[in-house]
Parts: C-alpha cells; structure tokens; sequence
C-alpha cells in the first residue's frame, strides 16, 4: 500500500444479542460520517423465524448471510463510501475469518472489529427489557454457548467493556476506533 493511499474501513461490531451493536454502530457512523448497515436487516426470513421461536442457528444458516454482510460492505465501499460500520454478532472466528476477505481482495481496504464484551447476566437482562425484536432472551444462552471471544491473535480486533453507561460505552468503542484509523 502506498502512503499516498487513503485506507476505507469496514468496521464490524460484533457480540452476541443484547450487547448495543447496533447502539454503538449507528453512533460511530454518525461521528465519522460513515454508512451504516444494520446485519439484522440481511437475514432470510427463515433465520428470524428460527431466532423467534427460540432456535439457534447454526452454521449452515449463517454462511450466506456472513457473505450477504461482507458484499454489501464492499458495494459501499465501491460506491464511493470512504467506509462502513456493519452489525454483525460474528460469534466464531471463522465468521468473521468470512468477513475478513474483504480486506485481503483490496490494498485500500481495512476489516477491523469492535468487540463488545459483556456477561451473559447483563446481556440477559437487556433483551428481556427489548421490545419488538425477533431475539428473544432464551437466544443469549445459545449465542455464549457458541461464542468464540476473540483473542489475541486476532489483532484486527478492539474489545470494548459495555458494563458502562450507553454514553460510556458509545465514546470508548470511538476512541478505540479512530486510534486503530490513525495507525492504519
């Protein structure tokens, strides 16, 4: 990559339900001017039934909605975006190792994620306060239980307390990113 090149970012907050990904998201995109791509929003339909009604899903559900998510990142980054924030809970490693290529098929692109690391206890008692959304609270149980929290060798990764208040937690998960975009 030159110096002269200007780095686009797609950044992913990940996590499981309950832990304000798309909270966090819709701030940082508003405080750095980026789009913003809601995940929930790119499930087949037959996805959101089984998270419904209490079924977790598993791999084989995901692996098309992880591509749908990662292409449409790109076709922003491709219709001039300068970057994106996207939601995605991206439990496992190779979930987000699906969204990584992204950045490996374009010099001027970083995949970097935010994750947003909370107790099942707390995230518990924030989906049973939602309203009106398929993720109900019997789901945080089998979203821990397949968590693969990201560890240190997964160096595109910021991990960020949400135990704070909203505000906190909106203006740490900032600050983290825009130290990993002045490095980049």
């Amino acid at each position: 990559m030159t110096t002269e090149q200007q780095v686009r970012h797609i950044w992913i907050i990940t996590g499981p339900a309950g832990c304000g990904k798309s909270t966090v998201a819709q701030f940082i995109a508003k405080q750095l001017n980026l789009r913003f791509i809601e995940g929930d929003d790119f499930h087949p339909k037959s996805n959101v039934d089984k998270m419904a009604n209490g079924i977790p899903l598993t791999d084989d559900d995901r692996w098309d909605w992880l591509e749908t998510l990662r292409n449409k990142a790109v076709e922003e980054l491709e219709r001039g975006a300068e970057g994106c924030v996207v939601t995605c809970s991206c439990l496992k490693r190779r979930y987000r190792d699906v969204i990584r290529i992204a950045g490996r098929e374009a010099d001027d692109v970083a995949v970097r994620f935010v994750y947003l690391a909370a107790s099942e206890e707390l995230l518990l008692s924030r989906v049973r306060a939602r309203k009106d959304h398929f993720m109900k609270d019997d789901m945080v149980h089998s979203q821990f239980t397949a968590l693969e929290e990201p560890d240190e060798t997964e160096v595109d990764v910021v991990h960020v307390d949400v135990s704070g208040t909203p505000s906190q937690v909106q203006s740490l998960a900032l600050q983290k990113v825009q130290e990993c975009m002045e490095s980049d």
